[in-house]
Order: structure tokens, then C-alpha cells, then sequence
């Protein structure tokens, strides 16, 4: 992984990241239908179903939080077709997020 400064990392500690783990951005790898690496991140694909908007306004508000150095765009297609999260950062932020997820961190 690239380095990513002190000020680039997320403020939980292990311990509340893995009880928090499902509620955060690895949570989104279980729940994503297809996830692609984009510049500085990765890109969440979603089938729309009831509830996921506010879901994923959740996940972004409790990261904004812990991981203030992310940038968040959510589009939400017509007619309850996909949904669209690219979480990016600073390089190196996709490669963070995977193993966030993976519990690497």
C-alpha cells in the first residue's frame, strides 16, 4: 500500500472498527452488488431497494467522522436502478479501504 500520512488514516481504534465494522465502509463490501477500483478509490454499485439511500447517508456521516480526509459522491439512477458510491482520497485510499475491510488494519 502507498504510504498515506498520519492525517490520512482512520481515528478508530482496531477494537471499535471491528464492532463498528458492518456500520462503516467495510460493511458496503457485503452489501455491494459490484465494487471497481477508480482513481484514489473505489466505486460501489448497489441494486436500488428500500432503504439503501438512507443506509449508505449513514455510512457516510460515521465516516466523515473517523475518516475526514474522504470524498463521497452517491448518484442514485432513475426509476430505483443502481446506486453509485466512489469513496476516494488521497493515493493509496482504494488500497486502505480493502483492507479496512479485509481487517488488515
Amino acid at each position: 500500500m502507498s504510504e498515506m500520512r498520519l492525517t490520512h488514516s482512520c481515528s478508530l481504534s482496531a477494537e471499535h472498527l471491528a464492532a463498528r465494522r458492518d456500520e462503516l465502509i467495510p460493511g458496503l463490501f457485503k452489501r455491494a452488488k459490484d465494487i471497481t477500483d477508480i482513481e484514489n478509490g473505489l466505486r460501489f454499485r448497489f441494486d436500488g431497494e428500500a432503504g439503501l439511500l438512507t443506509d449508505l447517508i449513514k455510512v457516510i456521516e460515521q465516516e466523515q467522522i473517523c475518516c475526514s480526509f474522504l470524498r463521497f459522491q452517491l448518484t442514485a439512477e432513475p426509476n430505483a436502478n443502481p446506486v453509485t458510491l466512489e469513496v476516494t482520497g488521497p493515493k493509496g485510499t482504494g488500497e486502505m479501504i480493502r483492507k479496512l475491510a479485509l481487517g488488515n488494519v
